[in-house]
């Protein structure tokens, strides 16, 4: 083989496992797309099945700490949580919402998903670790007004050829929450 065609070669696996990542990339962008726009338009039943049955939605507490205690900012798995929550228990919050009893939502809230900067970290066998930003915003009756910034740690996981959270911990910017309720989902 000559130097030019190991070259070409070369080139062409590159631009192969360069082309499976943006394949990679773009389809976890398009499912928290998707994710999003099922928030948003209260299609919670839908947005449910998109976690395995293993699933665990976790959000920790987050304290002001000084430099040095950092690694005490978060609250840990098995300690106080806002949220720490098993699909079962999603299912549940879900058919609350459905049944017209949860009077934070009667009128429900309007909400705006807005999902950034998904980077996806490490990816073995059937599942990927992604990490992205987000900032939710919620409107409800004439004046309320609600706004979460943070981040997510996902396990996403291969099931039957599609994505399925696995694994969600989510990771907001407050530490004071002032809202009235905290009914949505992040």
């Amino acid at each position: 083989m000559t130097a030019s065609a190991e070259v070409m070669t070369a080139n062409a696996e590159v631009d192969s496992a360069t082309f499976a990542q943006m394949q990679r990339q773009y389809e976890v962008e398009q499912f928290y797309y998707r994710e999003a726009a099922l928030l948003d338009a209260h299609e919670y039943e839908q947005w449910v099945e998109l976690f395995t049955d293993d699933a665990r939605y976790f959000m920790p507490i987050r304290r002001t700490r000084t430099r040095r205690e950092l690694h005490k900012e978060f609250t840990k798995p098995g300690e106080m949580a806002w949220f720490d929550d098993s699909k079962a228990v999603l299912q549940g919050r879900v058919a609350k919402l459905a049944s017209g009893t949860s009077w934070a939502e009667d009128p429900p809230s309007r909400t705006r998903h807005i999902v950034t900067n998904v980077r996806i970290t490490s990816v073995e066998d059937s599942e990927m670790m992604v990490h992205s930003a987000f900032l939710l915003y919620r409107t409800r009756l004439k004046s309320e007004e609600d706004q979460w910034i943070g981040s997510r740690e996902d396990t996403l996981r291969r099931v039957d050829g599609l994505l399925m959270i696995a694994g969600r911990t989510i990771y907001l910017e407050q530490t004071l929450l002032l809202s009235r309720n905290l009914s949505n989902f992040f």
